[in-house]
């Protein structure tokens, strides 16, 4: 296994030296977002595996206005990728989701999440192991603690007899990723860990949740 993860890290580098122009644009324009509609927005932090995935299903949910790649879950102030994909860090893989209320609730978003990932899994997602890759839900405020939990007690007595670990904890600081990993499932569809890996994650919430699609994705 160890291996497979170190083979995976030599890829994502060898193609994010390759794509830092092509993906700015990405990481501006979620950053444009205006002053008056950032008023209008509230902030969701998840962790479930290759952030590559998760932010590409939040972005195709109705009311998310934009999901951000980075690190979250450590103390370590502005960590790499290098430190965080290695294990250095206690940060995990994660994205910050913005979101309108008013079209989409956070209750939604974290059932999106559990259906979108594996949360038996402890410390890993498929072929990516170690703590960086394990699956929690960051947050914000007791609201959100309080409906994360009793999604995840729901799912856990209905589905998966007990076997949840995804992490419920509370939020401490969120980490951009470097500009190459924004947007890079829809950026590089033929890397071979995005066909193999993100794309059937992707396929999974596209099928089970229709009716949270934005309409481009329907």
């Amino acid at each position: 296994m160890k291996l497979v993860f170190k083979f995976t890290v030599i890829v994502f580098l060898f193609m994010a030296a390759s794509c830092g122009a092509k993906t700015e644009s990405k990481q501006l324009s979620t950053l444009e977002i205006s002053d008056d509609k950032a008023a209008e927005l509230d902030t969701a932090y998840f962790a479930g595996g290759c952030f590559w995935c998760i932010e590409a299903i939040f972005e195709r949910v109705k009311g998310v206005e934009a999901a951000v790649s980075g690190y979250s879950g450590g103390d370590q102030k502005n960590p790499t990728y290098h430190e965080v994909s290695y294990g250095k860090t206690n940060h995990a893989e994660s994205v910050k989701v913005f979101f309108d209320p008013k079209v989409v609730s956070y209750k939604t978003l974290v059932e999106i999440f559990f259906g979108s990932i594996d949360p038996t899994q402890l410390n890993r997602q498929g072929p990516d192991v170690g703590k960086q890759y394990r699956s929690a839900v960051f947050y914000k405020d007791n609201g959100q603690k309080q409906i994360a939990t009793e999604v995840k007690n729901r799912l856990n007595q209905s589905e998966y007899n007990g076997k949840i670990v995804t992490e419920i904890t509370k939020f401490k600081a969120f980490y951009d990723a470097e500009d190459y990993h924004q947007g890079y499932y829809e950026i590089h569809p033929d890397d071979p860990y995005v066909r193999s890996v993100s794309k059937p994650k992707v396929e999974k919430f596209m099928k089970h949740f229709k009716d949270k699609l934005k309409e481009e994705y329907q």
